[in-house]
């Protein structure tokens, strides 16, 4: 596959096959009109390489071939030229006797209009972020799958407790009436790993949804209703490694296939090893081709073939579930060449897509590294639109519970923020106040009420597009057990069972239905306040704890004031004569009360105050 290579996707049918000597090809299916022309097909079978393949239909040849260490593989690069058309072929297998051994149905589909313009998500979304297993069981009779090896235990909080798509798809109206406007859900793809597989990180097929949470047409389903509803839907996926279970594990393509297969070791996690001038060799090399855990064997993206393998893999999601944007796992554990290729890849099949990486670093230096538009001084590049904002996040938390003075409190997010020039764009990053790999926000904030609305105001107003995770708006928290089952604890409501039901309001306390209430207010005016969306930010240097800032734009203008004193604090409006004219009047988002600016507003303790510029 061309590295220059677009947009490839694939529906999820099984292929069917005459005989039976090959066993998978993957991808399943593709489609006509691709940017890239070229197409990799992985066929898999004992001995198959031993084979010729013939293709006899209008506009489709073989390539070429590619022969691997292992013969029970055959890589097949089809061309598949513009005078193509849909329609199923077949794919014959013949012997050096010109004797037919096996053949392979193959479709090529045709593409939606307008598949490659395609919209991403964008600043004017608010992304609900949900672990499948641990928010809504929608049909018990996927709960247990017979051949899989973790079984259903909601008793267990590192096992499987039976949340699956079905659930997500009836909980569609409750979230679009929350303002949500995209889902991103951690991994549904098949686990079949031992224990702990319910995570969704330890992909044992890179084709098909694991059956505890569903079917591939089921997540397709849950795709298109959700578009209905007014909601994207973004995509987890990981290119750095597999489950240990997974089915190529026990007969790898090739030696190279897998980084360090017989003499593994875990990788040390220092990201910061990629761009230390002072790292060495032994310390990078720990951190590349290492493991991220036993159970999950790294990939080595420096092979081509697994390179074109990935990339395909990718872009048949998108095509094939209408995605509108992609967040990737451990971005920097993966070749960084590949990821050039791959986020290109991408971007190019779709310019108006949006991929974000994690790169959990506290440092913005190192995250700038990898967005595109970025010019490092060794000369890497990438199409990557934007990251996951770490290094926000932890300033945020640290500006509400530090104790104030000169260096600390509020003046720790004005600081955090002042670094944005090293980003190509800071606007096109995910900013978001806690995920499923950490302590939720009312936890990190000592289950303190007040700061926690700071919190939620702050990342619904500021630069980025804002992810919440599920339970934020009913203020789950996980005091006192940081451990990631804990924190991915069940939605309540989820279950039939349960006794309190988030999704009714049965149970919940008075401050959970104060927070829903005020959370659904907040996002669904910000999905009309095209300021939040695109417009400029102009912040001020805290005083007496009080951090204020401006969004605005041709439209419409919004100041945000954060009082996280215990007490009434009195602003100076005088300090911001650039954007406030003297009894200027304005709407307070929230109570819809309106007052007049003059020289002086008052600001209650541990309260936000969202105000609208008429």
């Amino acid at each position: 596959m061309k590295k220059n290579l677009i947009c490839l996707i694939f529906l999820i049918s099984p292929v069917t096959f005459a005989k039976h000597t090959i066993e998978r090809v993957e991808p399943p299916f593709w489609w006509k009109g691709m940017n890239n022309t070229e197409l990799q097909m992985m066929v898999y079978g004992e001995s198959v390489a031993e084979l010729i393949p013939e293709i006899e239909y209008d506009g489709i040849a073989v390539k070429r071939m590619v022969l691997v260490e292992n013969r029970n593989y055959l890589f097949i690069y089809l061309d598949i030229g513009s005078d193509a058309t849909p329609g199923e072929f077949t794919v014959q297998f013949k012997n050096n006797e010109d004797r037919m051994i096996d053949s392979i149905d193959y479709r090529l589909l045709p593409r939606k209009k307008d598949a490659a313009l395609r919209k991403g998500y964008d600043n004017s979304d608010v992304v609900y972020l949900i672990t499948p297993d641990r928010f809504a069981n929608g049909d018990t009779r996927n709960d247990d799958i017979e051949g899989m090896k973790d079984k259903v235990n909601r008793g267990d909080k590192w096992g499987r407790h039976g949340g699956d798509i079905r659930g997500i798809i009836n909980s569609l109206d409750y979230i679009a009436d929350l303002g949500f406007t995209a889902i991103w859900l951690n991994p549904v793809l098949e686990n079949n790993q031992p224990k702990a597989s319910y995570h969704g990180y330890s992909t044992t097929d890179f084709f098909k949804v694991d059956p505890r949470f569903g079917t591939n047409s089921q997540y397709r389903e849950l795709s298109g209703k959700a578009r209905d509803k007014g909601i994207k839907i973004i995509m987890d996926m990981i290119m750095n490694h597999c489950g240990s279970e997974h089915w190529w594990m026990d007969d790898l393509p090739c030696d190279d296939w897998i980084n360090n297969p017989d003499d593994f070791f875990i990788t040390n996690h220092r990201r910061t090893t990629l761009r230390d001038p002072y790292a060495s060799n032994y310390d990078r090399r720990h951190f590349i081709d290492g493991w991220f855990v036993p159970t999950m064997p790294d990939l080595n993206q420096k092979n081509p073939l697994l390179a074109d393998y990935l990339i395909q893999n990718a872009l048949w999601w998108i095509e094939y579930l209408n995605l509108a944007g992609i967040r990737m796992d451990t971005y920097s554990y993966s070749d960084m060449y590949f990821m050039k290729d791959w986020t290109c890849a991408v971007m190019n099949e779709y310019p108006d897509f949006n991929i974000c990486g994690e790169e959990w670093s506290l440092n913005p230096a190192v995250l700038a590294y990898w967005q595109k538009g970025k010019e490092n001084p060794d000369g890497y590049t990438s199409c990557l639109p934007g990251l996951l904002d770490f290094p926000l996040q932890n300033a945020l938390k640290n500006a509400l519970t530090e104790q104030k003075s000169w260096n600390a409190g509020m003046i720790n997010l004005y600081e955090m923020l002042s670094n944005d020039f090293l980003y190509a764009d800071p606007f096109k990053h995910v900013i978001f106040p806690d995920n499923h790999d950490m302590s939720r926000i009312f936890t990190q904030l000592n289950e303190d009420i007040g700061l926690f609305k700071l919190a939620i105001t702050f990342f619904a107003t500021m630069r980025g597009t804002p992810q919440f995770y599920y339970g934020t708006e009913i203020l789950m928290s996980n005091t006192g057990d940081n451990s990631h089952g804990n924190i991915r604890s069940d939605f309540p409501g989820g279950w039939e069972d349960d006794e309190v039901n988030a999704f009714t309001n049965q149970g919940l306390t008075k401050a959970q239905r104060e927070i829903r209430r005020f959370i659904k207010k907040l996002l669904n005016w910000r999905k009309t306040a095209t300021a939040i969306h695109g417009g400029k930010l102009i912040h001020f240097v805290p005083v007496n704890g009080v951090y204020t800032y401006f969004r605005f734009n041709d439209e419409m203008k919004v100041m945000v004031i954060l009082n996280k004193t215990a007490n009434r604090q009195n602003v100076d409006l005088t300090r911001f004569s650039e954007l406030l004219v003297k009894g200027a009047t304005a709407k307070n988002i929230i109570t819809g009360r309106e007052i007049t600016l003059n020289n002086n507003l008052t600001v209650d303790s541990k309260q936000p105050l969202i105000l609208e510029i008429e």
